[in-house]
């Protein structure tokens, strides 16, 4: 059972730690033509070592969702699909110039946005188009976020037929009146008749994304959703705190804040979904991640095999992730960079044949040393110091560790830091130890990140 005097006590504003540095202490602006350079160097060396991964940003949904904190375009018309994927296309053929052999694609993945909004037929002419003058890894994992209400066989099976095996669909919660203020209407036979669907044509992993801390949630709510969902027996579920930033997602300004659970309600549905999950035999990875026993994600998580990046936990290892679309992410292991996040800008700089990098950064010594730290945390739960930036562990890293010890959350070593049973469930704050520069400017946090819980 987690203690709920901890979860009070550490309930504070956090990063997710898909990156380091993360997003808040990146550069507003990078020059495009160094990012092709960091790139084009840092290619070779990834795409030998394992391959790379694509990340492509479908932004199109026909409704607000008013708890999405996504970079979404709304729109009902479906002309917009051509445009897009001519603009995707350009984008990537600029990065396949600076490839100097043929890609080996290890993962893709389709997030959005809801994906499904586009035709079957457009899937392919995207996929197809950019597998054409690829290598696909033997061991490649390619997935795909799917609406249940707007998945259909055929989206299904064409991707299934280029090699997609894992699908994650959004529940959130089953509870009508949850469902209506947050303006995604969405019964549960749509996601059983979407499940099974793809079960049917053979996908082996299936993921629900569920969230708590929603407006008008309650504890009853949250179990009747996790029990009817557990009925399908998800290989994965992510169990996500819904984070209330309406000064950066301006659909969560369209509900009364009053209607949001307090603090310790909060807490309460974060205990009682990880002991429903426990109850149905899913395994605790870390992050809000739970898996069950036989999903290749434990098996990556129980060998220390687990990666992190911007798509969440992955069994891919690949050093170089590539995103392509409006606000996609990329990631070099020295460097990231971010595109523009309107379409409107995103267009201009594709048509304009260049790239559409916007903000990034571009890692130091002692960033890439302490990213290091972090996503040993996070992907294995304990991390050794070595020699390195000693100044820097004894000035900010170890106080904080220390403090966490004394609540039983981690053991320290003579080399490094291990989490306890109970410290698994505050991995992002345990991370934030390693966060120099979080640690630096600690009275910043409460403006940029989202609460633990």
């Amino acid at each position: 059972m987690v203690d709920f005097g901890l979860l009070q006590k550490y309930n504070v504003p956090v990063p997710r730690y898909t990156s380091y540095p993360t997003v808040p202490y990146w550069n507003e602006e990078i020059r495009p033509a160094d990012w092709q350079h960091l790139f084009s160097s840092r290619f070779a060396e990834g795409n030998q070592k394992g391959g790379i991964s694509l990340y492509f940003h479908l932004p199109f949904c026909e409704s607000m969702c008013t708890f999405c904190g996504c970079n979404k375009k709304i729109t009902t018309n479906h002309s917009v699909e051509d445009e897009y994927i001519d603009a995707l296309l350009r984008e990537w053929n600029t990065y396949r110039s600076l490839m100097n052999e043929a890609p080996v694609i290890r993962e893709i993945h389709l997030g959005g946005g809801t994906p499904t909004f586009f035709s079957p037929a457009n899937l392919r002419r995207l996929l197809d188009a950019v597998l054409e003058t690829a290598v696909i890894h033997p061991a490649h994992d390619f997935s795909i976020e799917g609406h249940p209400n707007s998945t259909r066989r055929d989206h299904l099976q064409a991707l299934f037929d280029i090699g997609f095996r894992r699908v994650s669909f959004g529940v959130q919660d089953l509870n009508p009146e949850v469902q209506r203020i947050i303006n995604r209407i969405q019964p549960f036979e749509h996601v059983k008749r979407a499940t099974d669907t793809a079960r049917e044509i053979g996908y082996t992993s299936v993921n629900f994304d569920l969230v708590y801390g929603l407006p008008r949630q309650s504890a009853d709510n949250v179990k009747h959703t996790i029990e009817q969902c557990t009925t399908l027996k998800p290989e994965r579920v992510a169990y996500y705190s819904y984070a209330h930033v309406p000064w950066t997602s301006k659909g969560q300004r369209l509900f009364d804040e009053n209607d949001l659970p307090t603090a310790e309600e909060k807490m309460g549905l974060y205990i009682l979904g990880k002991k429903l999950f426990a109850e149905q035999g899913y395994l605790d990875i870390g992050m809000d991640h739970f898996s069950l026993p036989a999903d290749d994600l434990y098996a990556a998580f129980a060998e220390n095999r687990l990666h992190r990046n911007f798509m969440g936990y992955t069994t891919q290892q690949s050093d170089i992730l590539l995103g392509l679309g409006v606000s996609s992410i990329s990631d070099t292991g020295n460097g990231y960079a971010q595109n523009e996040k309107t379409i409107h800008d995103y267009y201009e700089r594709i048509n304009a044949g260049t790239l559409a990098v916007k903000k990034g950064c571009f890692l130091s010594p002692e960033d890439s040393y302490f990213k290091q730290l972090i996503l040993d945390m996070s992907c294995k739960g304990e991390t050794a110091f070595g020699t390195p930036y000693a100044d820097l562990i004894a000035d900010y890293t170890l106080p904080e560790l220390r403090k966490l010890e004394d609540d039983g959350l981690v053991t320290l070593t003579a080399t490094g830091v291990v989490a306890t049973t109970a410290g698994r469930h505050f991995i992002r704050n345990i991370c934030s130890a390693f966060d120099i520069r979080l640690q630096r400017n600690k009275a910043s946090r409460q403006q940029v990140f989202s609460k633990g819980i």
